[in-house]
């Protein structure tokens, strides 16, 4: 149950909202730079239009930064058009049209477009870029635009290819020109596969960047399992984290005055592609706060360290409905995930609601990361496990089953993995997830784990 605090009509419009209990606020610095990182059109509105607004007014230097141009969300634009819209150079066409809300969005906030970057990576497609398409393997090909690469003009770099090293130069590329002290992007946590990827990329980007600047990160959340609550615009309400997400985050809050919060609506309602398909979910985040909160780092040791694993989230990567009859019929959750180092190798322990059976997979995404190596580079393991075998990949390439060591029980399976299959990381992203077929079921999130030497 998500708790909701009322709180009683202000004296001053423009006065700050009281914190909801034992949530601290952070602040900004007169000597700030603020970096917004947003997966799609809409997301900087949701989530940082407060912060936006806060900084422009200390004038403080302010950029955002998308990474997708939204052209894959047909639901909207189907809405939106008033008529199926299934052919490429349509879909191209509404990454235009988000494109154009966003920079109205912004105006909304007095936020220039001279101040913002369109990257224009394939909406839907950038964890897929993640996991698969890296080094010297052929660029991902977009599910409705039909591209390889960027197709956008006015894009921040058009032609680039949909490769993983692509993701991460553009990112890094607009971290160094623009040297924030304070970046806001997407929660390992969040169901939406675009969020989860701006995270994991964004990570590494600021570990490439480590010896040049050392910004603080502030991950922000928007899709949780029934969450926000209640749905629709409740401006006097406080935005609180999801319960399954309460604790484990060091949670933070921004608060907004209320001049701010009629803003931000503002702000979202110039999204009409999407306010025409979610506006009820959407006013949702026009609150008296915005909430950013992030997973402290698991330093690896001696001993078994708990990861705490999303066993509660539905999944739901594009219109967060619920699972079909026959999904649930065959669910396997993750009640949890135990990770430790043993000598030179990765334990991986997946503790499972019931045994996977015949139609059941589950992975282990292992992705080192080592400084002073390109990361594109680096291997990218996942480990794909049925109730009988289990295989190894890295990216497509099928490894031998014996790089790593399995153990099978009813309800829980161990993959011990050595480092040195891993590129010798001094840093990992490791992510469970359990599959019916290729249509996922359940995951625990992507964990950023500090490698401690062997004692």
């Amino acid at each position: 149950m998500i708790i909701v605090i009322l709180c009683g009509a202000m004296a001053n419009a423009d006065e700050a909202p009281q914190s909801p209990p034992a949530l601290p606020q952070f602040t900004l610095n007169e000597n700030d730079r603020i970096l917004v990182l947003a997966p799609h059109p809409d997301d900087e509105s949701l989530t940082c239009a407060g912060v936006i607004q806060s900084a422009l007014a200390m004038k403080l230097p302010v950029r955002v930064v998308w990474l997708t141009m939204g052209d894959n969300n047909e639901w909207s634009f189907i809405l939106y058009r008033k008529r199926l819209v299934i052919k490429a150079a349509a879909e191209r066409a509404m990454g235009e049209v988000r494109h154009d809300e966003a920079v109205a969005a912004m105006k909304a906030l007095g936020l220039g477009p001279e101040n913002l970057a369109f990257l224009g990576y394939p909406d839907f497609g950038t964890l897929t870029i993640w996991d698969r398409h890296w080094g010297d393997g052929p660029p991902f090909k977009s599910m409705l635009t039909k591209v390889t690469s960027v197709p956008y003009t006015n894009a921040f770099r058009y032609g680039a290819p949909y490769k993983g090293q692509d993701i991460l130069r553009d990112i890094t590329t607009n971290l160094r020109e623009f040297r924030p002290t304070k970046v806001f992007c997407s929660h390992p946590s969040d169901l939406n596969v675009d969020h989860q990827a701006l995270y994991l990329f964004t990570r590494v980007a600021l570990w490439d960047l480590a010896n040049e600047m050392r910004p603080s990160l502030y991950p922000y959340l928007v899709h949780a399992a029934k969450w926000p609550r209640p749905v629709g615009l409740h401006p006097e309400l406080s935005l609180l984290p999801p319960a399954q997400l309460a604790s484990g985050i060091n949670w933070a809050i921004h608060p907004l005055t209320n001049g701010q919060a009629q803003a931000k609506e503002a702000a979202l309602r110039a999204h009409r592609s999407q306010m025409d398909y979610s506006k009820d979910f959407m006013l949702s985040f026009a609150r008296e706060n915005e909430l950013f909160g992030d997973f402290p780092p698991t330093v690896w040791s001696a001993e078994p360290t708990f990861a705490q694993a999303s066993g509660h989230f539905k999944r739901a990567p594009s219109l967060q409905g619920e699972l079909t009859e026959n999904e649930r019929a065959k669910f396997v959750g993750i009640e949890d995930v135990r990770m430790a180092r043993e000598g030179d190798d990765l334990v991986v322990a997946a503790h499972f609601s019931r045994p996977l059976g015949k139609e059941v997979s589950a992975a282990v995404y292992a992705f080192g990361y080592r400084s002073g190596r390109p990361f594109e580079l680096m291997p990218k393991l996942r480990i794909v496990s049925g109730d009988v075998k289990h295989e190894v990949f890295d990216q497509e390439r099928r490894l031998p089953s014996d790089t790593v060591r399995f153990e099978r029980r009813a309800h829980q399976q161990t993959v011990r993995i050595p480092l040195k299959a891993m590129g010798d990381p001094q840093r990992a992203l490791i992510a469970v997830h359990t599959y019916l077929g290729l249509d996922p079921l359940d995951w625990a999130e992507w964990r950023v784990l500090e490698i401690a030497p062997p004692r």
